[in-house]
C-alpha cells in the first residue's frame, strides 16, 4: 500500500499492489480519515494476550513519535478501553464517529465506548458484528494515522475473516503462548492469513517466563517454548517475548498500560516498520 494512499480507488491515482478491484469486498475508508499503514493483531485462540499485545504495540509506536491508534475489531469481547482506563463515550458528527483519545494520544475505537453500560453484553449475531466492525473502519474519523492496529477477534471464524476482506491490512503478527498446542494454533492463521494474501510480519510469545525478582533466571512456567521450531517451520521471526508480570497485569487493571517499562517489543516495532504490503 502506498504512503499516499487514499484507500478509495476510485479517486485515489496510486498504482500500489493493492488497488481495489472492482469485486474487492474491502469497506471504503471515511472520506475525512487518512491512515497510512494497518497492522492485524491475531491469535488462533483466546486467552493469549492479544488485546494486551496491541496496547503495549500501539504504546510502543506512539514512543517512536508515530501517531498510533487502535480498531478494537473483538466486538464481542472489547478489552482495549479498560487497558488504557478508557470510561467516555465516543461523540460524533454528520460526517462520522470520532475516535476517543488516549492520555498519551492514541486514537481508540471500540463497542464499549458506544455502550450506555460498559459491561452491558454484546449479544449480536454475525452479520451484525461483521457490520459494526466496517463502521470502524467507514464511520470513523481517523485523524493523520500512521500506525493503526487492529485488535482482531480470536480464531479463523466470521468476525476475523471480516477484518481480512474488509480492512486493507499492511500486515499481522501472530500472538501465542508457550504450550504444545501452539503449534497447530499458528499453523491455523498463519495459513489463513496465506489464503487471504496478507503479509504475516512474525510471532510474538506471551507468557513466556517468569523473571525471578532475586536473581533474574527466568522460570518456563509452561514448559519449554516451541515458538523458534515453530517460526523456522514457516520461515517467520520471533519479534518478541513477553514475560509473565505482576506489574503489566497490575497496569492492565488500572487502566494505565501507557505507563508500562520494557523492552520486549521493540522488535515487533521495528517489524512494522519495515512492514510493506
Amino acid at each position: 500500500m502506498s504512503e499516499n494512499c487514499t484507500h478509495d480507488c476510485s479517486t485515489c491515482g496510486e498504482n500500489c499492489p493493492s488497488r481495489q478491484d472492482p469485486n474487492s469486498l474491502l469497506a471504503p475508508m471515511n472520506k475525512m480519515s487518512k491512515v497510512k499503514k494497518v497492522i492485524g493483531v491475531v491469535s488462533g485462540k483466546g486467552g493469549v494476550g492479544k488485546s494486551l499485545v496491541t496496547s503495549m504495540l500501539a504504546v510502543t509506536m506512539q514512543r517512536r513519535y508515530q501517531k498510533t491508534a487502535i480498531l478494537d475489531a473483538d466486538i464481542t469481547g472489547p478489552s482495549i478501553p479498560k487497558c488504557f482506563g478508557i470510561h467516555e463515550r465516543a461523540q460524533g458528527c454528520e460526517d462520522g464517529l470520532f475516535p476517543v483519545n488516549t492520555k498519551s494520544g492514541i486514537e481508540v475505537m471500540s463497542v464499549n465506548l458506544l455502550l450506555e453500560e460498559e459491561t452491558a453484553p454484546v449479544v449480536w449475531r454475525g452479520p451484525v458484528v461483521a457490520g459494526v466492525i466496517k463502521q470502524f473502519w467507514s464511520d470513523v474519523i481517523w485523524n493523520e494515522v500512521d500506525y493503526m492496529f487492529v485488535d482482531l477477534p480470536p480464531g479463523t471464524g466470521d468476525a476475523p475473516l471480516t477484518v481480512f476482506q474488509s480492512i486493507p491490512l499492511d500486515g499481522i503478527i501472530i500472538v501465542t503462548s508457550p504450550q504444545e498446542l501452539v503449534s497447530m494454533i499458528v499453523s491455523k492463521a498463519v495459513e489463513m492469513a496465506q489464503m487471504m494474501n496478507v503479509p504475516v510480519l512474525g510471532l510474538i510469545e506471551n507468557y513466556s517466563y517468569v523473571k525471578c525478582p532475586c536473581c533474574g533466571e527466568h522460570f518456563k512456567m509452561f514448559g519449554e517454548s516451541h515458538i523458534d521450531e515453530v517460526a523456522a517451520k514457516y520461515g517467520l521471526k520471533v519479534l518478541g517475548k513477553i514475560p509473565m508480570d505482576p506489574q503489566i497485569a497490575s497496569l492492565c487493571d488500572r487502566g494505565i498500560i501507557e505507563m508500562f517499562e520494557g523492552d520486549w517489543l521493540e522488535g515487533a516495532a521495528d517489524a512494522v516498520e519495515a512492514a510493506q504490503r
